[in-house]
């Protein structure tokens, strides 16, 4: 018979795990580790946020949401065109994005998708670099799209194809 381990408090996950790279999420009591960054990852998150300043965003890579106490995800990009709460965000900003790892589930990238709607976020996207392309969480599901904060999603493939050139 399986052990369950016991929940911890924010605090205590903070103790242990906040320091830690890759980065932990605190997922309900449970420390959730993110996975390992590839350059694929890393450089798309680098596209993405110089995608989203040509649009006119503040945007930065794998910033703690402190939405929620007992729900905190580290996401891939976030983006505002408001104020920069600091020096965490502690609701909704317009944009959130998620980018696909292989050993992401699917259940895990849901459940982000549906808590970063019930706070509010305006627009939820998911990239992914294996397939290139790029879903918008609309309606509860995901829906492929051609854009990202209106700027073509294909201008993400093009500038990937240059840095790995």
């Amino acid at each position: 018979m399986a052990t369950l381990l016991p929940t911890l408090t924010l605090a205590e996950f903070e103790a242990r795990f906040g320091h830690e790279k890759p980065y932990y999420e605190f997922w309900y009591g449970e420390p959730i580790q993110k996975s390992r960054p590839s350059w694929i990852h890393g450089l798309l998150q680098g596209i993405l946020i110089g995608l989203l300043r040509q649009a006119g965003y503040k945007a930065a890579s794998d910033v703690k949401l402190k939405v929620n106490t007992a729900f905190q995800p580290v996401p891939d990009v976030i983006a505002t065109k408001g104020h920069i709460d600091l020096p965490y965000p502690t609701k909704a900003l317009e944009i959130v994005i998620e980018i696909l790892s292989d050993d992401d589930p699917m259940s895990r990238l849901l459940t982000k998708c549906r808590t970063y709607q019930d706070w509010g976020f305006s627009e939820i996207y998911v990239v992914d670099p294996t397939a290139r392309l790029v879903f918008r969480w609309s309606g509860h599901q995901l829906q492929e799209v051609n854009l990202i904060a209106g700027q073509a999603a294909s201008s993400i493939w093009t500038a990937l194809d240059k840095e790995i050139e």
